[in-house]
Formats: C-alpha cells, structure tokens, sequence
C-alpha cells in the first residue's frame, strides 16, 4: 500500500476514509483521510500517536487547541478528551494513527 494512494475520494463527502493497516487486541494502525471532516467529543481507552502526513488540522482538547500541518506528529495520552475541529479539504488531510 501507498499511504497517498486514494482511490475512492470522490466519492467521500460526509464520512472519512478509515482504512485499518493492522489490528489486533494490543495494537491498531490506520490510514484516515480526511475532507473537511470534525469529529464528536471523545475519551479513547488507550493511547494514540498521530502523524498527519498531509493537509492541516486542528485537535481541540478541554484547555489549548493544536495547529497541525503535513509533517506534524501528536501523542495523545488514553483517556484525555479531544476532538478534530478542522481538517483541511485542499489539499485533504492524510492521517496515520496508532493506538495501543
């Protein structure tokens, strides 16, 4: 797989493209695109690092929000709420994101 290999966005509007790498019971890695997409509020049970390979976006937790932009990376502790406030439609936003 190439990680900027899309091939259903067009037809994306509403809802991202989550495509699961890897999963298994301690470990999950996906590739989500994104277009102009946010998200709910969200507590998450384990630990997620997040590199944004392309676009901009911005994660909003209770006390500071962060800019993000192609190259940038997150770690984000389980159990902390958050939410993605803004994700770029052009160029669309390319996540890679691992929970464990």
């Amino acid at each position: 797989m190439n990680i900027f290999e899309i091939e259903k966005l067009p037809d994306i509007k509403e809802n991202e493209i989550i495509d699961i790498l890897k999963e298994n019971e301690n470990i999950k890695i996906e590739r989500i695109i994104s277009t102009g997409q946010i998200s709910n509020w969200m507590v998450q049970e384990k630990k997620e690092y997040v590199v944004l390979v392309q676009g901009t976006a911005i994660i909003e937790f209770n006390d500071k929000k962060v800019e993000m932009k192609a190259g940038d990376t997150l770690f984000i502790d389980k159990m902390i709420r958050h939410r993605v406030a803004y994700t770029s439609q052009n160029p669309y936003c390319i996540w890679f994101c691992i929970h464990f």
